[in-house]
C-alpha cells in the first residue's frame, strides 16, 4: 500500500467539551492545543497490518487525536466508511493533558479514541479498551522531541466549585419550588410535619436536571509554557 502523506503546518486546534449533561455532554474540559512544529500525516486510514510494519521504525507514530484535528482543519484528512484508531486513550477526562500535540494515555484509561468515517464526513467515537478497528491514522514528525513544559491542564476540576454550584442548582431549582408547591397546594401542617421529605425531594429533582442541563464549564486556552 502506497502511503499518500499530507504536510501539515503549525496551528491551533480545540478538543473536549465543555457541556457536562448526561444526554448532550463529552469528554472534557475542552482546551485549546498549540501545535508548533510541522508535519507529515497519511491523508487516508492504514491498514493496521501495513501500520505494523511502520511502526517498527521510530520514524512514525500513530497521529494524536490534536494532529488529526489540526490536520482536519487545513482540509487534509480523507475518509469513506473506516473506522481508525487515534493514539490517545481516556478515563473520563482530558486533565493533566499536555497541549503540546503529544499523544494523551491515561494512567487508568478505559477507552481509546477514535474517527468514524461516513461518506466523507468523520464523527468522534470511543473505542473500548479490548476492541479492534483495521485502521490507523500514522505521522511522520521529523527531528521534532517533546519536551517537559507547563502548557498542560490541571489535574483535575475545581471540584469544590462544582460542588458547591451543584448545592445552589439544587437549592433554586428543587428545593425552593418543592416549598411553594406545598404552600399553596397542601395542607397547612405539611411543610412543618413533611419538611423533611421537601428538601430531598427538591434536591433530588434539582440534580436530576444535570441529564439536560449544566452550566458550560471552563475553556482552557493560552496556556502558558
Amino acid at each position: 500500500m502506497d502511503i499518500i502523506w499530507a504536510k501539515i503546518n503549525p496551528g491551533e486546534v480545540y478538543i473536549g467539551s465543555n457541556n457536562r449533561t448526561i444526554l448532550f455532554g463529552d469528554i472534557g474540559p475542552r482546551h485549546e492545543n498549540k501545535i508548533e512544529y510541522s508535519f507529515e500525516i497519511s491523508s487516508t486510514p492504514v491498514k493496521k497490518e501495513v501500520a505494523h510494519k511502520l511502526l517498527s521504525s521510530s520514524e512514525y507514530q500513530i497521529a494524536s487525536e490534536s494532529e488529526w484535528e489540526l490536520a482536519l482543519k487545513q482540509k487534509m484528512l480523507i475518509g469513506d466508511f473506516e473506522i481508525e484508531e487515534l493514539g490517545d486513550k481516556v478515563r473520563n477526562s482530558y486533565w493533566e493533558k499536555y497541549c503540546d500535540g503529544r499523544t494523551f494515555i491515561d494512567n487508568n484509561w478505559i477507552m481509546k479514541i477514535g474517527r468514524k468515517w461516513n461518506s466523507g464526513v468523520p464523527e468522534i467515537i470511543y473505542l473500548d479498551k479490548d476492541q479492534e478497528v483495521n485502521f490507523v491514522r500514522i505521522v511522520r514528525r521529523g527531528k521534532h522531541e517533546f519536551i517537559d513544559n507547563n502548557s498542560r491542564l490541571p489535574k483535575s476540576s475545581n471540584r469544590r466549585r462544582l460542588i458547591l454550584e451543584e448545592l445552589v442548582i439544587c437549592f433554586f431549582i428543587g428545593i425552593v419550588p418543592s416549598f411553594m408547591w406545598a404552600y399553596f397546594n397542601a395542607s397547612k401542617n405539611y411543610i412543618l410535619e413533611g419538611w423533611l421529605n421537601l428538601v430531598f425531594g427538591g434536591f433530588f429533582i434539582g440534580f436530576f436536571t444535570i441529564i439536560f442541563w449544566r452550566p458550560s464549564t471552563k475553556t482552557f486556552q493560552n496556556i502558558e509554557k
